[in-house]
């Protein structure tokens, strides 16, 4: 009797899917364009989920990928490490500096803004109004910041 060579097999399985055609999913990156900030003052806190239950409040997700950066008008986020899927953007400008979106009476006193410009209506957005495709390729989309007050 043959002894059956299991380490090749295993190596083979390793390649298996590129053997049979299958493509292995590559991390991309996604960019983001804010556009419409009223000031230079303070930052963009910006979040980029796949979870539609916690959208917009991407801090229930230990998933999602989060940004802080500098206020400027025409700056671009750049997500990085980003696997294929659906997924969508918020976003608002943390004028003060102080980490969290201050309100009036529930109203959003500072600016904010959502992937494919998702309508706020009697709340945020919905994960599916808000969400697109991220393929095998960079991809890039803007954001408008809206302000109320």
């Amino acid at each position: 009797m043959i002894p059956f060579p299991a380490p090749r097999l295993l190596l083979l399985g390793g390649t298996l899917p590129a053997l049979l055609g299958a493509t292995v999913p590559t991390p991309t990156s996604v960019l983001v364009e804010v556009d419409g900030l009223r000031s230079a003052r303070g930052f963009v806190q910006a979040c980029l989920t796949a979870d539609p239950v916690t959208f917009p409040d991407c801090q229930k997700d230990p998933a999602a990928l989060h940004l802080t950066v500098p206020a400027h008008d025409g700056e671009t986020l750049t997500f990085h490490d980003v696997m294929p899927g659906r997924y969508a953007v918020a976003l608002f400008h943390d004028e003060n500096g102080n980490g969290r979106m201050d309100k009036m009476m529930m109203v959003p006193k500072e600016g904010y803004g959502f992937s494919r410009d998702a309508p706020v209506r009697f709340g945020p957005p919905t994960f599916r109004a808000a969400a697109f495709a991220v393929g095998g390729t960079q991809l890039r989309t803007a954001i408008k910041v809206r302000y109320l007050l």
